[in-house]
């Protein structure tokens, strides 16, 4: 291609994208115009529908109910507002539409969007002011059909109210004159509505309507509640204070404490507050009297269970009043005795300084129970408390008392196991000089050509374990812990003595059987003399043990598992 083609292209590219351009800017000029279009008509149409015509409508049927002052002097503000709105509101909004639709023709879409956006809010503003005037006449207007029913729904409501009373007047007789002047108040609100009405007096009707609902809704409220009120101030109420004060003056006889109750005080508040809610039930205003009264019931029916609570604490307090003193009676006869046995507990055994001190601390204790015990025995005297108050210090005692009685048996079960101990000791060392004794005489009574070495070196080390355990056991104070010590060394080296003598006599015992028995074989065997010889000078030279071998081993030439035969005969 040559150069002029290619610049011929470049100029076309070139002219392509002017048109493009040129074309999306309209068409996005059109866009925004189209849309200013739309808001203009919007707000035009917005403009026209302010004063609509149910405007005057409403107005003109305001107009032919007027016949007194009140409602002309209403209908002038209302036609005066209305007149404003028409003269002034609406053509200051016409002003400004026409200055939108020159800032629109004239294409300044900078201003005509500002202007758009105050004119909405100047159009909303007015159109709110028509609707508020609307809904006021409306309230005329509409009175009498929206009052009738209203008025009808409430009629019905009173017949409902009237009937349950006729039907149970009995219930009511506490407020029978109070709810029949209202029943009469009632009957003549309805015929100020329906001479108000008639009148076309329709500024009072909404107050009269309002006043019927409100003195129907209270009846409603008294025929609902004031049966369970005098039910329960009347009958219930006094029937559980007589029924109170009977058992509360029985219990005060048979020397129950009952002041912390209150009970006096507390019925001549009840009866205040009963005072108090008839009072108000007499102007027909039951405000909280029905949950003050179930309050008042309530507190009268957790009294029995205070009743209950003091009879069974009069038996807690019984049992403990006998049970402590044994027991603490008992626990210082015990302590007292053991005081006294303490020099011959320290002479005899080397006690701790902790051993002696729990006893002082025991004894401490069992004063201070028993100061606390005869103090609760004086307030019971002088029924300074209730049965609750007295059965629980002595819950508190008892609980003291209880562990002090567990430390004095820990105390006693370690002091007796002194005793115990040496006891055993003693036991246990005429035991071991037994066994020690028995091992010398099986060692002598066997006669052994040769007492093995090491039967001497462990009679001495037991003998001297025996006469170490005797010294313990015959000073004062014994150490109860260095005389078991002594008791566990002497019993081990005495059985120490005893296996090695019974072992030693069972192994010369086997070696001379073995010897006995293979003595048939030595003129017919060369092996087994010589071998037997072998067992025997090992046998007079105090080895046993290398005999009985020598000796089997021999045999076993000429017996193979002589060796378990020899055990069977042993046996």
């Amino acid at each position: 291609m040559s150069r002029t083609t290619f610049i011929l292209i470049g100029i076309l590219y070139y002219v392509l994208t002017i048109v493009v351009i040129v074309v999306v800017l309209n068409f996005i000029n059109k866009r925004e115009e189209k849309k200013y279009k739309n808001e203009i008509t919007t707000l035009e149409r917005d403009k026209n529908l302010i004063v609509g015509a149910s405007i005057l409508s409403e107005l003109n049927k305001v107009n032919a109910l007027i016949n007194n002052d009140v409602m002309q002097k209403k209908y002038d503000s209302w036609t005066a507002r209305l007149k404003e709105i028409k003269e002034v509101e609406v053509p200051k909004i016409t002003d400004a539409l026409i200055e939108i639709e020159d800032a629109f023709e004239s294409k300044n879409y900078t201003e005509l969007k500002s202007k758009i956006a105050a004119l909405e809010l100047e159009i909303a503003y007015v159109k709110t002011k028509s609707n508020f005037l609307l809904d006021e006449v409306k309230e005329i207007t509409l009175s009498e059909e929206k009052n009738r029913e209203t008025i009808t729904k409430l009629k019905s409501d009173y017949r409902s109210i009237l009937a349950k009373y006729n039907n149970h007047k009995e219930e009511y007789s506490e407020v029978e004159k109070p709810l029949e002047l209202q029943f009469e108040n009632v009957d003549k609100l309805f015929s100020v509505f329906e001479t108000t009405m008639e009148n076309n007096e329709y500024t009072e009707v909404g107050k009269i309507v309002k006043a019927i609902g409100d003195t129907i809704g209270n009846l409603k409220i008294v025929i609902e509640e004031a049966p369970s009120i005098i039910v329960m101030g009347k009958k219930l109420i006094p029937s559980k204070i007589a029924d109170i004060t009977k058992i509360a003056e029985k219990m005060t006889k048979e020397g129950y404490n009952l002041e912390y109750l209150n009970i006096e005080y507390n019925i001549t508040e009840a009866n205040k507050k009963i005072n108090d809610v008839f009072g108000r039930l007499n102007v027909l205003n039951l405000e909280d009297s029905v949950f003050e009264l179930k309050t008042i019931l309530d507190y009268f029916d957790s009294l029995y269970h205070n009743f209950d609570k003091e009879r069974i604490s009069k038996r807690v307090y019984e049992d403990y009043e006998r049970s402590i003193l044994i027991k603490v009676t008992k626990l210082e006869k015990i302590s007292n005795d053991l005081n006294r046995k303490i020099d011959d507990l320290k002479y005899s055994y080397d006690l701790l300084d902790e051993d002696l001190k729990v006893l002082g601390d025991i004894n401490t204790e069992i004063t201070t129970i028993k100061e606390d015990y005869y103090k609760v025995i004086e307030m019971y005297r002088r029924s300074t408390f209730a049965y609750s108050r007295l059965a629980k210090e002595m819950e508190l005692i008892n609980a003291n008392l209880l562990k002090t009685e567990e430390k004095l048996t820990q105390t006693l079960t370690s002091l007796s196991s002194l005793k115990e101990d040496e006891k055993r000791a003693r036991e246990q060392l005429e035991e071991i000089k037994k066994i020690l004794n028995q091992a010398k005489n099986n060692m002598k009574n066997y006669k052994l050509p040769v007492t093995p070495k090491n039967f001497y070196v462990e009679l001495s080390e037991a003998a001297s374990a025996i006469n170490d355990m005797t010294s313990v056991l015959d000073k004062r104070p014994i150490s109860i812990k260095i005389l078991n010590t002594r008791v566990d060394t002497a019993r081990d080296l005495t059985f120490k003595v005893f296996n090695t003598t019974k072992e030693a006599i069972k192994t010369a015992k086997m070696a001379e059987m073995a010897i006995v028995y293979g003595n048939r074989y030595r003129s017919v065997y060369k092996d087994v003399e010589l071998g037997l010889i072998k067992a025997e000078n090992a046998f007079y030279k105090g080895n046993f043990k290398n005999s009985l071998e020598l000796a089997i081993n021999a045999i076993n030439i000429v017996e193979p598992g002589i060796h378990k035969r020899l055990i069977e005969e042993y046996k």
